[in-house]
Order: C-alpha cells, then structure tokens, then sequence
C-alpha cells in the first residue's frame, strides 16, 4: 500500500482528498498545523471511510520536524495543500503569505529529492489574472499577480519547475478554479474560520441568518447581467482529480516529469446566475445588495478542461445546481 502524506489534509479541500485517497487504497498521512482547520474534521473522515487517519500537528516550515514524519514513514507522494490562502489578508500580510506558501514548499521538495517522493502541488487559475482569450488552457499567458497570494502560486509554479528539471522528482501542479459544496456524507464541507472570504461560504452564512446581507461587488462589468463570472467546481470532482494525479505519478503513466492541468467544469457562471440557481434550488431568498466593485476582482474566468479530460482522465461530474444544494445541507448541519 503506497504512503501519501497530504499537508493541509484537514482544511477543506484536503479533507475531502483524503477521503478519496483512501477509498482508492492509499494510506494516508496528516500533517496540519490546524491553523485555518479543527481536529475533529478527522471524525468526518472516519466517518465516511471507516479509517482514521494518522494525523500529525505540524507546521511545514518547520523543516526538522517534517524531516522527523519522514523518518517515520516510507512517504511516495506528497499533495501539498497546507498554505495561507486569503486574498485580502495577504494584501495586508505578504511577508506571511511568502513565508507560509514558499517556505514549506522548500522544504518539502529538499526533503523529497533526497528521499524520492512525488509531488502534487495545490496551485490556483489566479495564475491567469485576467485572460485576454476565454476560456484559459494551460497555455494561456500567466499574468502579473494580483496579490501576494497569487504570486506565492505563481512563485511556487516555477520553483517546482525548475527543481523537476535538475532532479528526479515528478511533480504535478493542479490549477484550480473556484470550489465549492460538501460531501453528500454530510460529514465534511467548507467551515472557514471568522468572516468568509469567498462568496458561497458567505452567501450561506446570510441564507442561514447568521449574516444579514450578501454584498455583489458590481453590475457594471461586461458580461450579461454586469456581474463577474466564475468557473465553479465541486469539491469531490477536484479531490478525485488529486488521486488520479497521485496514481499518474507512482504508475509513471506520464512521460513528462512536471504537468499542469486546469481543474474545473468549462462553464461560467456569474454571481447573479448563482444566487438565482440557489434560490431555485432550495427556496430560500437571499438578502443581497449591488455594492461598488471591490479592488483586484477579476471580470471573467472560466476554464478550457480539454488537457485534464483527455490527458489526465478525468472530468467533473456535478453541476451547479447540485454543487450549491450540497453546500446548503452542509450549512444546516452545523446548526
């Protein structure tokens, strides 16, 4: 049974990948530092796979302590989530964006060069900025960041890049567009720490009444209702998609040391579209109001998922209908 370790495995997106890592045979291992996640998302996890996890409490910059977890196991591969990852906040805080983002990624691929383990990296379609052609490929211009953030991704890319070109590590860079919903299971979902920073987890929040108001950042862009447009993927089509990343690794299915795959569903929904399939689908009515822009939003992005389709195999299955009804159960079920 081959060993991943997923860092940042009991956030949200990490969580759900474990579940599916495990379902498909993968012993997984933990290592979270819990500081944007709680411990008990590892009993949602044994919840739905009837296997606990081995967990470690550990900040991956913290370089000898990752160095200790190695020596305890035979690691193959390595998906790395664990990052800061607030847009705002990282406006407000680069120096910690870079040392949180970069660091561990250093460290990371020093002590998977030396014990020949594979990497998936966790990147983001803020890569593309704001596309002059839609939809992005792979091949699209990647622009000027427009956050620290945004740069740690791009930063992180190319570091990646140039570490597979004068080593033997395989790595993987997975670009995500915007994910949302929850497990059917219930047991796991999004639960971001304070004020939300993305719109479903917000927009949530005001249909359950703990806000009072959704805020839509501007209806005056150029698209068909003046509200920006968002490739939205649901959570367990992206988590498959590491698995099959993971297994493309260790069976050597590919030729090429470093690849990158879009990860979203092609289609592009704006903020207005979304709040309507939401009211839609489960009766509630959502207090929103048209707000000024907000600086640094993107107008439209949305994804060209030929490449992952057809070279990597895989392909999203859920739409959004079905994306937002699970985000809402999971909303309910925090009570």
């Amino acid at each position: 049974m081959s060993k991943v370790l997923v860092t940042g495995g009991t956030g949200y997106i990490g969580s759900h990948t474990v579940v599916e890592l495990q379902a498909s045979g993968y012993e997984v291992i933990i290592a979270d530092d819990l500081s944007n996640s709680k411990k008990e998302v590892l009993q949602g996890i044994e919840k739905i796979s009837g296997i606990l996890p081995t967990f470690y409490e550990i900040d991956i910059c913290n370089k000898p302590a990752v160095e200790a977890l190695f020596d305890q196991h035979q690691i193959d591969a390595i998906v790395h989530f664990a990052a800061s990852k607030a847009v705002g906040e990282s406006v407000e805080k680069p120096l910690l964006y870079y040392k949180n983002n970069l660091i561990s990624l250093v460290n990371l691929l020093e002590i998977a060069h030396g014990r020949n383990a594979s990497l998936v990296f966790s990147s983001s379609c803020t890569v593309y900025g704001e596309p002059d052609k839609l939809p992005v490929t792979e091949r699209s211009p990647i622009k000027p960041a427009i956050s620290p953030y945004g740069n740690t991704k791009q930063i992180g890319e190319e570091i990646i890049r140039d570490v597979v070109e004068a080593t033997q590590i395989q790595a993987i860079s997975l670009r995500y567009f915007n994910p949302i919903g929850a497990h059917d299971s219930v047991a796991i979902g999004e639960y971001p720490q304070g004020v939300p920073n993305n719109l479903v987890p917000y927009l949530m929040q005001v249909a359950a009444g703990e806000r009072e108001q959704l805020s839509v950042f501007g209806d005056d862009y150029s698209t068909p209702d003046g509200t920006c447009i968002r490739d939205y993927i649901h959570v367990v089509d992206l988590a498959k998609a590491h698995v099959i990343a993971v297994d493309r690794l260790l069976q050597s299915k590919n030729d090429k040391p470093y690849e990158v795959f879009n990860l979203g569903t092609g289609k592009g929904y704006s903020v207005l579209e979304l709040i309507k399939t939401f009211e839609q689908v489960t009766g509630v009515k959502l207090n929103y109001a048209i707000v000024d822009r907000r600086a640094g939003d993107i107008e439209k992005v949305y994804a060209d998922t030929t490449f992952a389709n057809d070279v990597l195999g895989w392909k999203a299955g859920k739409e959004l209908d079905e994306m937002l009804l699970s985000s809402w159960k999971w909303q309910q079920s925090l009570g």
